[in-house]
């Protein structure tokens, strides 16, 4: 896990060593162990290093191939030693114990197509010495970030969009995406980014730089597809199936030269890898591993009770960690700083302080459950879409039971049916909540992507395809990376391995809920290791903030805020006496346009 970057001079004027490392060192937290870099002529990458797998030296970036190939790249390739061991077969020789060194001698092998061997996340750009092009990929799911900027002076890759801003003389704000995200909730929906001109390349995707040319070429390598064969599997079959593919996920993601850790909320997906990696960890005697919590100090939605006993029976070192009212106040703008985008919730700033106190214990990895409520149908707001995969006989049967099995009450099942299906009555809402907006501002919002949302409720696999690669999961992986990567810590997130999203989308509906019962094979396959307690408990947070408490305390200064916010003040009227969720919105988006300095146009 590290820190790339790169520049391409158009002009052809060489690049000297000081512009590389300015934009390298802005992402310096991402590979404190060294950095390195290339230069020739008008190209240039840099390269941060956290070193997990071969510490030495020999592991340093950006690496060079044979003098045919160099490289620089951050993620992990998670079979690189079965790979390893298939090339070296085919008479190839390594010098290192690195993944980067398997990188380099697959694409000799197998050129571009090689990404499809890759079980594992990354973001690389690989310069091709003999026909001057520079190949980019990011993983399948976009896991690790890949961003660029493409001006008339330069072509600017990076793995976070601060080191792309320096190639601008002022920030700006991308309006469409701001008020997606202010109104809709949306953020990750396309490659734009709130910064006008940045770029993100999409999970799936290979971007090829043409050098001669000054052009690039970006093709998508990887299409989500449900495997119909999967879809008629016996219970007993697909929980098989599925707890021994989840076991070997979490055996790859283990793989590492330093001290790993797991991210425990005491919800179903954390307990499920904590409890897996916990008993690997066991069969070979080796210590117990750190399993950090973050707790809540309002009782009604703190986890760490349920985290306790994952603990106790799978014989992990359980960390707590508390954040206060002080805590979020003294840590949001730096939080806001890391994430560089405005996000979600509060809850976020828990996840940040989980990830400091894995580095305060030397876990260098940890492993979280991110990746299981999209691909196992775990939010309160699927139960429409499976309700509706239902024969009409079985609906209201089913609707109960959604009620029965989960927090939510029959009512309320109906309204989240109502408001989810319906792309009408949901823009009516959001026209209402959002009525504070100036009405130019307010109809310029992508309303269109509500009618595309309804239709995926009625299908679930096309629901699950939506949101796994452009309205749920990607800004949660955005979250994931600059929280953990702030620390200098590596996340592995064993529920994204490919194999298991692609049986998860296959399987049908009835193993994913069941009986109102959310991520039921999950359940299923991983009752014998987790406390009943946990493996049949009805109501989920995952590290949920005490967010009434916090903005309650903080509210004052959220409002002055805000009412210091130009870019505010250009697209709002009165924004004050806004209900809770509007003005956290409001608040993050004044917050980030004072730490990024983002000027209207």
């Amino acid at each position: 896990m590290c820190g790339i970057s790169g520049i391409i001079r158009k002009s052809g004027r060489p690049i000297v060593a000081e512009e590389i490392k300015a934009i390298n060192n802005l992402a310096g937290h991402r590979g404190p162990d060294a950095e390195g870099y290339f230069l020739k002529g008008n190209f240039a990458m840099g390269h941060r290093r956290l070193a997990i797998l071969d510490l030495t030296s020999a592991g340093n970036q950006p690496m060079t191939w044979h003098d045919r190939y160099t490289i620089v790249y951050n993620g992990e390739i998670y079979n690189y030693v079965e790979l390893r061991d298939e090339l070296t077969a085919s008479g190839y020789r390594f010098t290192t114990e690195t993944d980067t060194e398997v990188i380099l001698a697959a694409y000799d092998k197998w050129g571009r197509a090689c990404v499809s061997r890759f079980n594992g996340m990354w973001a690389f750009a690989l310069y091709d010495h003999g026909q001057e092009h520079v190949f980019c990929s990011r993983d399948r799911f976009g896991i690790k970030p890949f961003y660029y900027a493409d001006n008339a002076e330069d072509f600017v890759f990076c793995s976070e969009i601060k080191q792309a801003l320096a190639s601008f003389d002022r920030n700006v704000v991308n309006l469409p995406v701001l008020l997606d995200y202010l109104v809709l909730g949306l953020s990750e929906q396309s490659s734009e980014t709130f910064f006008a001109n940045v770029h993100s390349l999409p999970g799936g995707c290979n971007l090829v730089y043409d050098m001669s040319a000054h052009r690039f070429v970006i093709s998508r390598y990887y299409e989500l597809q449900p495997d119909q064969a999967l879809r008629n599997a016996d219970d007993v079959t697909a929980i098989a199936e599925y707890r021994q593919l989840l076991e070997d996920s979490v055996r790859l993601r283990l793989r590492s030269d330093v001290r790993v850790g797991v991210c425990l909320s005491g919800g179903l997906d954390s307990s499920s890898i904590a409890a897996i990696a916990a008993s690997r960890n066991a069969a070979v005697r080796a210590p117990p591993i750190a399993a950090i919590t973050a707790a809540s100090t309002n009782p009604k939605n703190d986890e760490s009770a349920y985290a306790e006993l994952v603990a106790r029976k799978a014989g992990l070192d359980l960390n707590l960690c508390t954040p206060t009212t002080e805590d979020f106040v003294n840590s949001i703008e730096e939080v806001v700083r890391i994430q560089e985008e405005p996000f979600s919730g509060p809850s976020l700033v828990m996840q940040y302080y989980v990830f400091r106190k894995a580095r305060e214990l030397s876990c260098k990895v940890m492993l979280d459950g991110q990746g299981g409520d999209e691909t196992l149908l775990g939010y309160e707001r699927y139960y429409p879409s499976y309700v509706c995969s239902l024969s009409p006989a079985s609906a209201v049967v089913g609707l109960l039971r959604s009620a029965q099995n989960s927090g939510l009450s029959t009512w309320r099942t109906l309204s989240y049916m109502l408001y989810f299906l319906s792309a009408g009555s949901r823009e009516r809402y959001l026209r209402r909540r959002n009525r504070f907006l100036k009405e130019e501002y307010l109809n310029g919002v992508s309303w269109a992507w509500l009618t595309e949302l309804s239709k995926a409720y009625r299908d679930i696999v096309q629901l699950q395809r939506l949101e796994i690669t452009q309205t749920q999961l990607p800004h949660l992986l955005r979250y994931e990376d600059r929280n953990s990567m702030a620390h200098s810590i590596e996340s592995r997130l064993p529920f994204l391995d490919y194999r298991l999203v692609e049986m998860a989308i296959s399987l049908s509906g009835n193993l994913k809920i069941r009986d109102g019962w959310t991520k039921y094979i999950l359940r299923a396959s991983t009752e014998n290791i987790l406390p009943s307690k946990v493996s049949w408990r009805k109501i989920k947070f995952g590290f949920e903030a005490p967010a009434n408490d916090w903005l309650r305390d903080h509210r004052h200064e959220m409002q002055r805020a805000i009412d210091n916010s130009a870019l505010i003040g250009e697209i709002a009227m009165n924004t004050s006496g806004l209900g809770a969720t509007s003005t956290w919105v409001l608040y993050l988006i004044a917050l980030w346009e004072s730490v990024y300095d983002v000027q209207i146009s």
